[in-house]
């Protein structure tokens, strides 16, 4: 593995790649310091960067129009999408119930099936009639 180096690092002379912004830097003297920026720089012979240089060139050359293009259509397509999603929720709005669940409607109006459920024998209602004896017994006798 290659040894590489901090943006910023005085290093020997010769030819540093830092591959994440695909660039070549020359460096002239011993002690001078690499660019400043992001990313590692690696130390390539010079053979090497010559071969590279035109490479990088070439690969950019190739791949600027179509992030052009790309950047392009990403535009379009979310101008369409913006636009379906618009109506969407318009639609949405207009389509929404006039009543919301949980929510108190104090109308006046007897419900539909007011009165019609079963109503059985209860042992927790006699229990609770029972408590309420009790309590205004005992109301009654604190009183007096």
């Amino acid at each position: 593995m290659a040894t590489t180096y901090e943006s910023g690092s005085a290093v020997l002379s010769g030819y540093y790649l830092n591959p994440s912004s695909w660039s070549i830097s020359p460096v002239a003297r011993d002690g001078e310091r690499l660019p400043p920026g992001r990313g590692r720089w690696m130390k390539v012979p010079a053979a090497a960067a010559l071969a590279i240089v035109p490479l990088l060139g070439a690969t950019f050359l190739l791949f600027l129009p179509l992030v052009g293009f790309a950047v392009t259509l990403h535009a379009i397509a979310s101008l369409v999408v913006n636009a379906f999603h618009r109506t969407a929720t318009e639609l949405a709005g207009t389509m929404s119930p006039g009543w919301v669940p949980g929510e108190a409607h104090f109308t006046g109006k007897a419900a539909e099936h007011a009165g019609v459920e079963e109503k059985g024998p209860s042992a927790r209602g006699d229990a609770l009639e029972e408590l309420a004896r009790e309590i205004a017994r005992r109301r009654s006798s604190s009183r007096a």
